[in-house]
């Protein structure tokens, strides 16, 4: 209790400053670096301008601070079809956010997410903006967890069981790596822990209590 009055005390002071329609601004900004990157390629130079922007530990060391921030901007993908998609997709996941959270607490959420996966860099040396969007849509499958999608814009899907597949992932992946890479994976996700750990609990335990029920009902069927 005494966080969330802590966080409700920041919000006052800080409401006012609150970047609005922040998903927006950052999928723009992916999309004016892919545009710019095919415009360096198209050039013929052997130049790179995700590598310039990229999370590089050698290279902030070195001075290219820039690093510490322009990561967030890297389109997740390179095929213009899929980009248009997740983009999208992107939009609809942090207005969704910013409706629920409201935007002070939207903008705490994805900045925790920004400096989790910074931390993760300098204990691993390897950062990308993935964890990041990732956390997004698992936050947002715990808002809306029926919300239906379709993969290959055929099958439909509801996103709670696409988020509890990367869920399992993400739990295989932290059993199998060593010290350092289960306190990465931790940090990664420290903002979806901080305001959402209760509620997945919760929807573990409702998604088990389903699956019992249903159990119960077949055995007893079969009586």
């Amino acid at each position: 209790m005494k966080n969330k009055f802590n966080l409700r005390r920041l919000e006052y002071k800080l409401a006012p400053y609150a970047i609005t329609n922040l998903m927006t601004i950052i999928i723009g900004a992916m999309a004016i670096v892919y545009v710019a990157d095919v415009a360096v390629a198209s050039t013929g130079r052997d130049v790179s301008l995700y590598g310039w922007l990229m999370f590089d530990k050698a290279a902030i060391a070195a001075g290219q601070l820039w690093r510490l921030v322009t990561f967030i901007f890297l389109p997740p993908t390179t095929e213009l079809i899929w980009l248009i998609f997740s983009l999208y997709f992107y939009y609809i996941i942090g207005s969704a956010l910013e409706s629920e959270l409201g935007a002070f607490r939207f903008n705490i959420f994805y900045l925790c997410g920004v400096i989790g996966t910074l931390i993760t860099g300098l204990i691993t040396g390897y950062a990308t903006n993935e964890y990041i969007n990732l956390s997004l849509f698992l936050a947002f499958a715990i808002f809306y967890p029926n919300y239906q999608l379709y993969l290959f814009f055929i099958i439909p899907v509801k996103v709670k069981w696409i988020a509890l597949f990367d869920l399992l992932f993400i739990i295989l992946d932290f059993i199998s790596v060593g010290t350092g890479g289960k306190i990465a994976i931790v940090v990664s996700f420290i903002n979806v822990i901080i305001f959402f750990f209760r509620d997945f609990l919760y929807e573990l335990q409702r998604i088990k209590m389903n699956i019992n029920i249903r159990y119960v009902r077949w055995k007893n069927s079969r009586k």
